[in-house]
């Protein structure tokens, strides 16, 4: 890929490449829509990701381009900018805009982005994108971010200058994972620790959707507002910073002062949710992976009933997997709406799962998923 991406560049630039780097896609293992929430969530990178190969210029702009995308870009460099639209190099523009209230980035940019990722597939390709970029200008122009700045950077270009109102997993996920371990993560505090994750005979399925999608458009933001009426009417008689605070216990005390029976079922999602990721993290220090399994069909028919953002795409590929003998667990990952769901598949049954995968969920969906076997890989580095 470094041979590859090196002649790619030198094609569109006419100059050798300075720098190569990488940084994956994320799968969240349990724990769907707790980050916003301040509570517990498990995930890990994947071998899937976004190469970012550059090199300065003397022409005092930063130029975009993608193996992926049509769309190029060349700005001329300034203390500030603005997001320009939906194209993809909004999310690098919003990096530079981010780095330059506090670093001056001292020359213009060639840049050249690949990534094999599937593109709104709920396995974070832009939070892949804004780590890769975070990560190479502070790696190249020795700017001090410390390790955890990165990713709440690029947490605050999601926020602000996308207009995405996620939560710190993505980017913490794709700039910390380590190769076949998960993460625990307490998205209030940031402090996380790292579980061996070791899948013995099982690989890990990642089976996209297909299903278009586009998270800014989503109910996303829908589902945070929820959760934040939730948050303020628990809060006429205790006082919490964020709804994982509490316990399933001490919810079921308090859970009448929540008046709407939809906010109400997205606040018990999201506690019960909280419990399965300890839950889980216990299953996988044992080497009980079936109990981890078990807790994977808990976290899915949580988000579909409780929750509702699963669908008949993802209901679809899960209710598969249960019939399935080789796989002992499937849920939807990411935010849902459509993405990807992922499954514990035993390995030597790719051939056949995908092929009989594929059969029901074209009959019953009308077009055909993606299916994809992934190793736990490591967050960004430098390559």
């Amino acid at each position: 890929m470094k041979f590859e991406l090196t002649k790619k560049f030198s094609e569109r630039y006419g100059q050798e490449p300075a720098a190569h780097y990488f940084t994956p896609g994320r799968v969240n293992l349990i724990g769907e829509h707790i980050d916003y929430n301040g509570g517990l969530v498990m995930p890990c990178a994947v071998t899937l990701g976004t190469w970012l190969v550059l090199a300065p210029n003397n022409d005092n702009v930063i130029r975009f381009n993608s193996l992926n995308f049509e769309e190029q870009a060349e700005i001329q460099l300034a203390d500030s900018y603005t997001k320009t639209g939906p194209e993809w190099y909004n999310y690098p523009l919003g990096v530079f805009n981010e780095l330059q209230k506090e670093h001056r980035i001292p020359t213009g940019l060639d840049l050249l982005f690949f990534g094999n990722i599937p593109i709104g597939s709920g396995l974070s390709s832009s939070a892949s994108i804004e780590v890769a970029m975070t990560y190479a200008l502070n790696h190249y122009f020795n700017l001090g971010l410390d390790k955890i700045e990165i990713p709440l950077l690029a947490q605050r270009v999601e926020n602000q200058f996308i207009g995405v109102n996620c939560g710190i997993m993505d980017q913490f996920a794709v700039a910390f994972g380590e190769t076949d371990k998960a993460l625990v993560l307490n998205c209030d505090t940031l402090k996380h620790k790292v579980v061996d994750c070791n899948l013995g005979e099982f690989n890990l399925a990642i089976i996209n959707t297909n299903k278009p999608r586009k998270l800014a458009e989503s109910k996303y933001n829908e589902r945070v507002a929820e959760c934040q009426t939730a948050l303020k009417q628990l809060n006429e008689e205790i006082k919490l910073h964020n709804l994982c605070e509490l316990n399933a216990e001490k919810f079921a005390l308090h859970s009448h002062l929540i008046t709407d029976e939809t906010v109400l079922k997205r606040a018990t999602h999201v506690i019960r949710e909280n419990d399965r990721v300890g839950l889980a993290a216990k299953a996988l220090n044992e080497g009980n992976l079936q109990e981890f399994g078990r807790l994977m069909y808990a976290s899915h028919q949580s988000l579909k009933d409780l929750y509702e953002v699963t669908g008949a795409e993802l209901d679809a590929v899960v209710e598969f997997c249960t019939g399935y003998k080789d796989v002992i667990g499937a849920r939807m990952t990411g935010a849902g709406f459509g993405g990807c769901a992922i499954a514990l598949l035993k390995k030597g049954s790719e051939d056949d799962f995908t092929e009989k995968l594929t059969d029901f969920y074209t009959e019953r969906i009308g077009y055909a998923p993606s299916v994809y076997i992934s190793e736990i890989g490591h967050g960004a580095s430098a390559i």
